[in-house]
């Protein structure tokens, strides 16, 4: 097949070569490459290549090195609460399982890349991720697309894309440290280093996180700490003017500790569990520039491993209570062609190995045999972009996955963005699919179900963004639909001890996973920012209204768990002559259910914020933040503790 996959690469390439003579024109670049840190008016994410944001249809939200710093967040979850769209749930305090939730869609819904590397895990029953160990590190920008992505992004992409990438030196020399305590023993301490010459760049990175934390019962009297430590590298080489060369690899490892359920009683209390997890990702490209700049390739390989332990000390025989291994190897071709001055195309070739193993050892069975599977899953798309009209720009593509168990799936995108008004005003409408390939745990595992189909979703989005008082203001409302069909869900057998799924080859199991769930989700997002004096202002408010669809079910109708459906954050900044600058932030998160009955109610939150900066030299800045003023408890998952108020003093340097 890897063959297959470059040998068809080569023709698509020269078919595209041959095309190119008909007209000139100059190539955009290729996503993946350097130009990832575009200036803030590109978005690379969309089209996977960089494309001016008036042309781009879809809810983008761009978050730069600058605002990240300004943030002072930690870990990006955090970060990406304050944004539009997004509902965030922890199990505990840092550290703990952390979903991130996209337009009221599932958390294994959202596709999460860093550097080009894909990284949810496949041994995970939806094969999510869990955004516990994503810190903001040497991040220097953040792009997350809302809404169904699956047509140039695949599996994963029905609530939307999470893409991270990391600092690229545009300096002979740089170098940065940061150094970071505060309440509940917290440390944080991250350094990089790296340059740029005409022929190499280069970085390397490295970060220590550490936390007591709070309890993750609630109620505890016991803390559950986090420790989080990460690695990072990349080296560009230029080999020749239109070929170079990218290498680039990411380590991360996380121990969390946790609390069970211990017997007699096996109810929710404190123990001494704790669970680690290792990442491991590298990635590889050649990009190739042909016909004068117009056409620009990139063949690359990653591979991710991701290999997860819980363990419990107090237990007899052998403390591991779960063993997981994923690893995912993945060949692709991205071909990124201009075919008029105004006109481009994108187009590729994908293919993933994945695999894993899981095993569950317990006090009875210290040695039971592992669960292992794999599947691959290959793909092609293209998608086409430009003007039908003076400032109306066309998206439109398509995309075929053929998965060796379940078979194949097309989908189709299409979306306009029409700038009016010299860009002042910009109006965007889309219609997108998704897809999510049931994962090897659901297919492969104790309760897997060979039948499973792949979850599938249309999603719908029309906005408009303004600019107001000559650029001082800009306000954005966008309305977005999806219907979601085929969702996998786990089906108990406590219920149905008769159905056939649940006796398999003469034993009787506890359950199976099906295409039992059907979700409607439908919002509106309103954004808005504008600079008053000395002070910047910055809000945004969600209304989603995501629910059980399923004709007939006793929860027909209800609202899916931990949505909360108004949210809003609000943020006023004064920024000092001297560059010394302070924040007031406001977050609030609206009532919810932990359940998919509607029984269990999360109560509403409002959290404030302050934070402040002081540039001590052109090199260094003392900053300092007080998070959840005034003392807020109330948890984001039932049953579980909630960090109270926060205080922390740092110091960053810029070399």
């Amino acid at each position: 097949m890897k063959s297959i996959l470059f040998s068809t690469a080569a023709l698509f390439g020269a078919l595209s070569a041959t095309m190119a003579a008909a007209q000139p024109a100059s190539a955009p670049d290729v996503a993946g490459g350097e130009s990832s840190n575009a200036v803030r008016g590109v978005v690379v994410t969309a089209n996977r290549a960089p494309t001016a944001a008036a042309q781009v249809a879809q809810a983008v939200t761009i978050l730069d090195r600058a605002e990240i710093e300004a943030s002072q967040a930690i870990l990006i979850p955090d970060l990406l609460a304050r944004t539009p769209g997004v509902t965030l749930s922890r199990n505990g305090g840092p550290g703990g399982v952390t979903a991130l939730r996209i337009r009221g869609a599932e958390t294994d819904q959202t596709l999460v890349v860093i550097d080009g590397v894909r990284l949810n895990d496949v041994a995970q029953p939806g094969a999510g991720y869990n955004f516990a160990n994503l810190l903001t590190g040497d991040v220097a920008r953040i792009e997350m697309l809302r809404g169904a992505q699956s047509t140039l992004w695949g599996s994963q992409a029905i609530g939307g894309v999470v893409n991270v990438i990391t600092t690229v030196p545009t300096e002979p020399f740089q170098a940065s440290l940061d150094v970071e305590g505060g309440d509940y023993a917290t440390a944080y301490v991250r350094g990089g280093v790296g340059g740029a010459g005409e022929r190499f760049v280069w970085r390397l990175g490295a970060g220590y996180y550490t936390t007591d934390g709070v309890s993750a019962f609630a109620g505890g009297a016991e803390a559950d700490g986090f420790q989080h430590t990460s690695a990072n590298g990349r080296l560009g080489i230029k080999i020749t003017e239109g070929l170079s060369l990218d290498l680039r690899g990411l380590y991360s490892y996380g121990r969390a500790q946790v609390d069970g359920f211990p017997a007699p009683t096996y109810s929710f209390a404190d123990t001494a569990e704790y669970g680690v997890t290792e990442e491991l990702t590298g990635y590889v490209g050649l990009n190739l520039s042909l016909l004068e700049d117009r056409l620009r390739n990139r063949l690359a390989y990653s591979r991710t491993r991701t290999d997860r332990q819980s363990l419990n000390p107090s237990q007899a025989v052998t403390p591991v209570t779960f063993d997981a291994l994923s690893e995912v190897e993945r060949w692709e071709y991205q071909g990124t062609f201009a075919v008029t001055d105004a006109w481009q195309a994108v187009f590729g070739l994908e293919r993933d190995e994945a695999s894993m193993r899981t095993a569950s050892p317990s006090a009875f069975s210290p040695n039971p045999p592992a669960q292992s599977a794999s599947a691959d899953l290959d793909s092609a798309y293209v998608q086409v972009q430009g003007p039908l009209l003076t400032g109306l720009t066309l998206t439109a593509g398509l995309r075929r996955d053929e998965h060796d168990t379940f078979g194949g799936q097309t989908l189709g995108q299409g979306a306009l963005a029409w700038s009016l008004n010299d860009g002042n005003t910009i109006l965007r409408a889309s219609f997108g699919q998704g897809f999510k390939a049931p994962s090897l745990y659901q297919l492969y595992s104790e309760y897997g179900n060979l039948g499973l189909a792949p979850e599938e979703a249309d999603a719908w989005d029309i906005g408009v963004e303004q600019v107001l008082a000559g650029g001082l203001a800009v306000v954005s409302a966008t309305w977005f639909q999806r219907e979601t069909s085929n969702q996998i869900d786990y089906v108990s057998c406590f219920s149905a001890p008769t159905d056939p799924l649940c006796n398999v080859g003469g034993t009787q199991r506890f359950g199976y996973y099906s295409n039992t769930a059907r979700t409607e989700a439908r919002g509106v997002e309103l954004v808005g920012q504008a600079k008053v004096g000395p002070f910047d202002l910055a809000a945004n408010y969600t209304w989603t209204d995501a629910t059980n669809a399923v004709s007939g079910s006793a929860n027909e109708g209800k609202r899916l768990p931990r949505r909360p459906e108004h949210q809003g954050n609000m943020s006023v900044s004064h920024l000092w002559s001297a560059g010394a600058s302070a924040t007031l932030a406001v977050r609030y998160i609206g009532a919810a259910f932990d359940d998919a009955a509607n029984r269990n109610r999360l109560e509403p939150r409002a959290l404030l914020d302050v934070r402040a900066a002081w540039p001590v030299s052109d090199a260094i800045e003392v900053y300092g933040r007080v998070e959840n003023v005034f003392d807020d408890r109330d948890p984001s998952t039932r049953g579980y503790g909630e960090l109270g108020r926060f205080g922390a003093l740092g110091v960053r340097a810029r070399f």
